[in-house]
């Protein structure tokens, strides 16, 4: 799915959102200068496979966070962690770097990614700012609605408290 198609989908499902168009963002540093109504709840996604590139995963925190690869792989009983290379954001979610989001996870055909999503999400108004399979916007919806979204496409979908750390 491209952009609009995430758009109409979003409609056709009576999903609640709101979209904010802006030029495109590749970081999370590039994306705090720009103007956006909830930016305490931008996310910030972590595209990561195992050592053996059996198993893919995508870890959703806010923003302001950082994920220490080794204590989440602990926490998740998961192989050693590296970042998927760009060839797989491709391949699997139809996405290039800087785009990535959990809707790109209605692309995977073969639902092989797995998402953690972060509790904090869960928390006060439930909003989550994502991209819509393009770096020229965010929208902004209910964490639970994405999660509905991603189980039904048939992606497995983890809750999990990811805990802050210095580290990337």
């Amino acid at each position: 799915m491209n952009k609009q198609q995430i758009y109409d989908y979003l409609r056709q499902e009576n999903i609640w959102h709101e979209i904010t168009e802006h030029e495109a963002v590749y970081n999370m540093a590039e994306l705090s200068n720009i103007e956006v109504p909830y930016p305490e709840y931008d996310a910030k996604n972590l595209f990561v496979r195992d050592d053996k590139k059996r198993n893919y995963y995508l870890i959703t925190v806010k923003g302001d966070k950082r994920v220490d690869l080794k204590e989440f792989r602990k926490s998740n009983n998961t192989r050693a962690l590296s970042f998927a290379s760009a060839d797989d954001l491709m391949d699997i979610m139809g996405l290039i770097p800087g785009a990535v989001t959990p809707l790109g996870l209605l692309n995977d055909s073969e639902c092989k990614v797995t998402l953690f999503l972060d509790n904090d999400f869960m928390d006060d108004s439930g909003l989550i700012g994502v991209h819509p399979n393009d770096n020229t916007a965010t929208v902004w919806l209910k964490a639970k609605d994405l999660m509905k979204l991603i189980q039904k496409h048939g992606n497995t979908v983890n809750t999990v408290q990811i805990q802050a750390t210095d580290k990337l």
